[in-house]
């Protein structure tokens, strides 16, 4: 295909410079309302409260540039700049089978990828987030979790790999349809597996101790139709004084998991309306939603990849001289992104139309008002902004901001919208 890296550069271009716009519009609508509290929430947040979230902001943005910069450099240096074609030609040298290869050469780009992001995290967790108040980590724990997630990325990528290598040798023209079934297995077992083998190896969980919060969470399932295998605790505060709640797995598996630093901050009224909001994700269905619209997704890119490992002009034109059916896996992971990136503000909206729904069954089951109290103690805590610029927040946000998720609240609250039961 004639052009595609001219294409490709443009693409680079174009989603960096969005990017940095809708950044450079976030930094200055937050800087202009650093000064006063907006009115909604006069009475309720601090001035200072209000300025730190401002500033965590700003320094958050800050450093956000920072880390997009060094994904595209990275990005480039992968493919154009010929990464990827050394790190096929330093492995087949080894002189291993050539399923082994493949495996070994995906394994080694994701072993350096996250390596190389280590050093914008370090920053991130040990700059921003301590100097905001927020990090709890010690740099033991930091790396302690560092090779925790190393060992798990070859312990399940290095099985996926080896499986997604042999379709693509071995099932014939149609194998990214069987490949999709594979990844969609997997990605079920990963929902599956997470509560019980994979977030216990990174925080404590202890069962919620008995008493009037107990009680109430109890009665709030029994109400709404609701079984989980059990109500936790999480020791979030042993890295971070961010809180929140949620839910994880499927079936028999799911948990409800609070956040030690959240339960320490809301009472028992607005612990039980959080929960309500979270229960809404479940009755309306959405878990399942956003599962089955990635399984369709998936389905679309396993297809176009079908057509791309192919094509000779997709790997020379991105760097790689030798065509193989691990180089089409992951330049097709690398580049993707950068074409379909304006999928992200429709994601986006698609998570902010749960969340109103999800508001709308708390407001049936639980106390509106209690809710309101909770999300602007959550908003103070997390020191996020009351008042993001709209473009920005439209295209980033999975939650809706402040504002304009209370104003929904209050209209669920006096009856000027559905409530969904």
């Amino acid at each position: 295909m004639q052009g595609f890296v001219e294409l490709f550069i443009a693409a680079v271009l174009i989603s960096t410079t969005i990017e940095w716009y809708l950044d450079w519009r976030q930094q200055r609508h937050v800087q202009a309302a650093r000064a006063a509290v907006p009115a909604r929430f006069a009475g309720v947040v601090d001035l200072p409260a209000h300025q730190k979230a401002a500033d965590y902001t700003i320094a958050k943005l800050r450093l956000g540039r920072i880390a997009r910069l060094w994904s595209v450099a990275l990005l480039l240096l992968w493919t154009l700049g010929g990464g990827l074609d050394w790190l096929d030609s330093w492995v087949r040298a080894q002189g291993l089978s050539p399923l082994a290869t493949g495996v070994t050469v995906m394994l080694g780009f994701f072993v350096a990828s996250h390596v190389l992001e280590i050093p914008l995290e370090i920053w991130s967790t040990f700059g921003v987030e301590s100097r905001f108040g927020f990090n709890r980590m010690t740099p033991r724990l930091y790396f302690s979790d560092q090779l925790k997630q190393l060992v798990l990325m070859l312990a399940l990528g290095a099985p996926l790999a080896w499986v997604m290598l042999w379709l693509m040798q071995s099932a014939g023209a149609y194998w990214w349809w069987y490949a999709w079934l594979v990844w969609t297995a997997f990605s079920l077992f990963m929902v599956w597996a997470f509560p019980t083998w994979i977030a216990p190896l990174f925080n404590r969980f202890e069962p919620l101790p008995d008493g009037e919060l107990k009680s109430r969470i109890e009665a709030l399932l029994a109400r709404c139709g609701f079984t989980a295998s059990g109500l936790f605790v999480m020791d979030g505060s042993r890295r971070s004084a961010h809180g929140n709640a949620y839910f994880t797995g499927f079936g028999k598996a799911k948990r409800i998991v609070f956040f030690d630093t959240l339960l320490k901050s809301l009472d028992v009224d607005e612990t039980e309306a959080v929960l309500a909001h979270e229960l809404g994700h479940f009755r309306h269905g959405h878990v399942k939603k956003r599962l089955l619209l990635m399984s369709g997704l998936s389905l679309l890119a396993f297809a176009v990849l079908g057509q791309l490992a192919e094509a000779p002009w997709f790997y020379h034109a991105l760097g790689v001289s030798r065509p193989s059916d691990y180089m089409a896996l992951l330049l097709f992971m690398l580049t993707m992104p950068v074409f379909f990136f304006w999928l992200g503000p429709l994601s986006s909206a698609f998570s902010r139309r749960h969340e109103f729904e999800a508001d709308a069954y708390a407001v049936a089951h639980a106390d509106g008002e209690k809710l309101i109290s909770a999300l602007v103690k959550m908003y103070e805590e997390n020191a996020a902004p009351l008042s993001p610029d709209p473009w920005y927040s439209a295209w980033h946000d999975s939650h809706p901001p402040a504002m304009i998720r209370i104003a929904h609240l209050e209209r669920c609250m006096n009856g000027g919208e559905a409530r969904h039961g």
